[in-house]
This record gives structure tokens, sequence and C-alpha cells, in this order.
């Protein structure tokens, strides 16, 4: 999610543990069997598409019970990342996971590299993939409340479903939206561009009937960003320029439905000129910084996760807030390159370094102060 992130509250978190476990049976048999099966046998073979193994996407369901895909891969855990098991290997190349059990899921996925992303289906916690028609949509995003409704976008537009992905109609967002998020059939959010002035943050309470601009950010360079809502709280990101290795961008937070804004972070770089918006921000740098790229947003419980990563320190971090962007705390980063994140709670969360130079897997269970190596894809000499 990557891409977009979403808010961990889809319920994914509040599987039964007699759920969890029965779907793990029949997926990850044993912890011993993920043992033998690391480093070179899970990574063995021809990759797809890339000339190199590489991690797309993670998604955990709690803090034991995981999955991590990329090229021609699918892998699972059952005890937070200790021992890992193929699920799948074959020539689909993931770009998203949404599962909302141990069993049920969907994933983004390409056949071919140049061409566009298939939407897969499984009962059987990814052993075994079905593809579903989606015509002449091509998915970028989706994300699935439950076993029949579910959101899905492409870069300017929305859609949803109510019969597990096998039709999708269009929702109304505004014009130039670039990137858009639902929480239910009436509410959601659209980050507009508008050339020459900047951002428009808008939202609809009517499914897309109507929408109201929410927040106006000026901008130098418009370049996108993204959406994350959760309950009251509403969290967005506005990128502005990038260049010499470095991004600026500014992320908003928003704890009562866009009735009012805190600017928490405000990332002005040599390279890319101007953080959006006029505001000062909480905090001058993200996380990863100086001069990091932001990868990956999520809400988890009421808390904001921003992962990041700076391409010239060759480090990643994250940065965090639990009240609504009042504060902001940054602890130590590692490293590594872009990367994609899972948290299940506050403290305990997951990593996954999504470049060719060093892929692997990384836990916290302390919010990101220490970070402990799960998994490294054996990268050629």
């Amino acid at each position: 999610m990557k891409t977009s992130k979403r808010s961990i509250s889809k319920g994914k978190s509040m599987m039964a543990a007699a759920a969890i476990a029965i779907g793990l049976a029949a997926v990850l048999p044993t912890a011993q069997a993920a043992d033998q099966a690391a480093g070179q046998d899970l990574f063995g073979g021809k990759p797809a598409g890339d000339s190199a193994y590489h991690f797309s996407d993670i998604q955990f369901l709690n803090a034991t019970t995981g999955r991590a895909a990329g090229n021609g891969f699918l892998i699972g855990t059952s005890d937070s990342g200790s021992h890992w098991q193929s699920i799948y290997k074959g020539t689909w190349q993931f770009a998203q996971l949404d599962f909302i059990s141990n069993t049920t899921g969907w994933a983004l996925a390409k056949s071919a590299s140049n061409g566009p992303n298939a939407l897969l289906f499984t009962t059987d916690g990814g052993s075994k993939f079905s593809k579903l028609p989606t015509g002449k949509l091509q998915l970028q995003r989706i994300h699935f409340i439950d076993k029949n409704n579910g959101f899905g976008y492409t870069n300017a537009f929305a859609y949803k479903t109510k019969d597990g992905g096998k039709s999708w109609a269009k929702i109304a967002t505004p014009v130039n939206t670039r990137y858009a998020e639902f929480v239910n059939d009436k509410q959601g959010w659209a980050l507009v561009i508008l050339p020459g002035l900047g951002y428009n943050l808008s939202r609809t309470t009517d499914g897309g009937v109507t929408w109201t601009t929410s927040l106006h950010v000026k901008a130098d360079e418009l370049s996108g960003g993204k959406i994350v809502a959760d309950g009251t709280q509403v969290w967005a990101q506005f990128n502005g320029g990038a260049g010499m290795s470095q991004q600026s961008y500014s992320v908003y937070a928003s704890a009562n439905n866009g009735a009012s804004w805190r600017k928490v972070i405000s990332q002005s770089t040599a390279g890319g000129g101007n953080a959006p918006g006029e505001a000062k921000g909480l905090v001058s740098q993200g996380p990863a910084s100086p001069g990091g790229h932001p990868s990956d947003l999520e809400l988890v419980g009421g808390t904001a996760i921003l992962s990041a990563y700076s391409p010239a320190a060759q480090r990643i971090g994250i940065g965090r807030s639990s009240n609504g962007g009042q504060t902001w705390f940054a602890p130590s980063d590692t490293v590594g390159y872009a990367n994609t994140i899972s948290f299940t709670s506050t403290y305990v969360g997951f990593m996954a370094d999504t470049s060719l130079n060093s892929p692997a897997i990384y836990s916290t269970v302390d919010g990101g102060k220490t970070w402990y190596t799960k998994l490294e894809i054996p990268t050629k000499p």
C-alpha cells in the first residue's frame, strides 16, 4: 500500500485468533518449515521481470501473522518474521496486497513489467490466485472493507465494488484529482491539483455527488501526494519539487474531519525548493533527514506513521504522532532505501526495503527506536 497505504482500522487487526489459526494451517503449516525455506531457498530460481528479487509490499494482519510480496513471489510468516515460508512463486509481479483475513485477499500484480496491473483474488491465503476481469480499468490501488465491498483507484479516478471486485462503478471526483481515498460509501477525500496555484483537499459526504474544499495549499511545483483517513482523523501529504536526491513536501493533519488543520511537516530542500503551503510546520524535516523522500503513510489506532528514505545518506526511518499532529516524534533510522510499512499498533510494525540495493524486512516493537532484521534477500555478488 505501495500505496497507498490506509488505516489499519478496517478490521484486520481485530480478527479472531481462531480464524487466524485456521487460515494459517493451510498456508504456513509450521515455523520449522518456514525456517528451512529461508534465504536461498525462498528466492532461488529466476525472478519475474527484474534481474533480481525485490520486495514491493508487506502486510501484517496482527503482530505475528503477515505476508510480503515482490517480483514473482509471495511469502508468509506466523511468528513475527522469525521464520518465513514460500506461499507462491511464479510470473506475477505483485504491486499491492490487500488481505481481509488469513485466507481471503486481493492483489494487484503485473504479468509483464510494462503491462497494466491485474486484479487477483484468493481464498487459500495466496497459493492460488484467480484473475478478476476489469476491462480497460487499470487500478493502481485497492482497499477492501469486507469480502464484497471495496474501493479501487487509478491515478485520477475512484471506483467502488459491491461484489468482491467482479464489477466496478465509477465515483465522481473533482476535475484534476490526483489521489482519492474513501472511508465508506459516503465519505471520501480527493487531492486536487490547481496548475499555477497549488492543491485543494476536497471532501464529500454523499458518495461523490458534491465536493467541498476543506484545505487549500499553495505550491510552486505539483507532484502529487497521499491521503489517509480514519474516524475523525485525516492526514494529507503534499509533494513539492525534487532534485539533488532531495524531496520537498508538507504534511497536514486534522483531528476533526477537516474542520481545522495543523501543518505538521514543512520540508523545504535545496534541490526541491519550497515546501507546499505558507504556514510554518511543527518540524522542518521529515523522517530520514535531511531531504528524505516520503514513502508510506498509515493511520493505526489513531497514530499517524510516515516512513521515508534518504537516497544520499542511504537511510530509512519513520516519524509518528499519536495526538493528531500536536507533537511529532522521529525515532532513529537504519540503513536502507525506498520502503513500505505495515504497523499493527503504535509500537509494533514491519518495514520492507523495496530497493534492489538492500532488499530486506525489518521489525520494531518500540515504535521505530530499534529495528531488527527479519529477512534479507540474497543479492548477486
